[in-house]
């Protein structure tokens, strides 16, 4: 059996979707090493695995995207990030390696200088991306936008002008990110986008209908579905209580000040004959006052929650929907950026929930919507079936371990 090093970069929406295949890879035997953020290294120590902090140069650098006024300022805020992150988190992977000396290399899509010192190890390693590609596609809209797919010429037309205004965006970055490249001895790219596709396997946790179906991806993509991994607590003794439908509102783990989900939810369904539970995560519960058909927590396991709930409310992050869709449940997504608006229109497309616009979030149009949603419980459960279908963890420790019997890479000389 073999030794394999994972890299995350700083985000429990990277780290928890991926734990699924490292915990099948351990289950067949190899030995597991992860660097991660160094509020999760105890409870990956209680999963048996061998880990470690990321560089906190690496877990400093927080997303601030979120302040950006429009979608095109998020996109560069957040190049900004990985680039920033990257100049540390290259040389991190570089000395983890030195150090465990792994058999083969697991790193997060986001850390673009680990993928860089990738390159260079002449080892086995793959990628895994928990959120829709960006990378452009004859098939799909440009990345970003949440725009619906092109009808006819003229959505083609769309497409293409689009397409060449978000990849002039990327490529902004490409002299730094190239910069960071030669300095670990990687060779330059010729456009940003390229960074998704540098290895042999790239384990995509998704599938098809959810992403849009394509007839042009990478050798590289395999579509494995979800990543769903919830620490292992017990439900809390107040749900066995619970006889009404619920109704599940959560806000990201990452903060992106959407608090606006969570106000609106309480005022909105407060007179319905429902039971919400709020989970605030980045936002402190005690500046939510909770009507009697409310319980506020800050975190709360998902899972128990979901074998329970008839919707779910949320910010459209990738991991909490997905989530809900695979327990055949139907999401309400209020995209506040990122790429929120994506996975608000992919759902709105694939027919497994409803999207509403932030500008139009006031409590009694999500009232309307949350109602709406959940008479959308076959479309979600079709989802789930798809994901069911897509392998899940197995699917990806079988592409990981298919990895050594590729002939090897050389190693990128500098």
């Amino acid at each position: 059996m073999g030794r394999y090093l994972a890299y995350t970069s700083p985000a429990k929406g990277h780290l928890y979707p991926i734990l699924p295949t490292l915990l099948e890879l351990q289950r067949r035997g190899h030995q597991l090493v992860v660097y991660t953020l160094a509020s999760e290294v105890d409870r990956l120590h209680g999963l048996g695995f061998a880990a470690f902090p990321l560089n906190s140069a690496v877990e400093d650098r927080t997303l601030d995207d979120w302040q950006a006024n429009s979608p095109l300022g998020a996109l560069r805020a957040t190049m900004q990030t990985f680039i920033d992150r990257a100049r540390h988190d290259g040389p991190a992977l570089l000395g983890a390696i030195h150090k465990h000396q792994p058999d083969g290399l697991l790193v997060d899509i986001n850390a673009w200088g680990a993928i860089s010192a990738a390159e260079t190890a002449g080892l086995p390693w793959a990628t895994w991306c928990p959120y829709f590609l960006p990378v452009p596609s004859r098939d799909a809209p440009p990345f970003g936008l949440g725009l619906p797919p092109a009808q006819g010429p003229l959505g083609r037309v769309r497409d293409h002008l689009l397409r060449f205004i978000i990849m002039r965006e990327y490529n902004r970055a490409l002299p730094a990110l190239n910069a960071a490249r030669s300095s670990l001895g990687a060779p330059v790219l010729k456009a940003a986008i390229e960074i998704y596709l540098r290895a042999p396997l790239l384990l995509y946790l998704t599938a098809e209908p959810f992403e849009y179906p394509r007839s042009d991806w990478h050798s590289s993509v395999r579509m494995v579905g979800p990543g769903l991994w919830d620490p292992s607590v017990p439900a809390p003794e107040w749900l066995k209580n619970v006889d009404k439908p619920l109704v599940l509102v959560t806000c990201s783990s990452e903060f992106q000040n959407d608090r606006k989900i969570i106000e609106a939810a309480l005022q909105g369904l407060a007179d319905e004959e429902l039971f919400v539970v709020v989970t605030t995560a980045s936002i402190d519960p005690t500046s939510f006052k909770a009507p009697p058909n409310a319980r506020i927590e800050r975190f709360l396991p998902h899972g128990p929650l979901l074998e329970r709930a008839a919707c779910v409310v949320c910010h459209g992050g990738m991991g909490i929907t997905q989530k809900a869709l695979a327990a055949g449940v139907p999401p309400v997504v209020v995209p506040f950026g990122r790429d929120q608006m994506e996975v608000a229109r992919h759902l709105q497309v694939a027919g497994g929930g409803v999207s509403l616009q932030k500008g139009k979030l006031r409590p009694d149009r999500l009232q309307q919507v949350v109602q709406g949603a959940m008479q959308m419980k076959a479309g979600a459960q079709r989802l789930a079936e798809a994901f069911r279908k897509a392998g899940g963890a197995a699917a990806a420790a079988d592409a990981v371990e298919a990895l050594h019997s590729q002939p090897p890479r050389p190693r990128v000389n500098s």
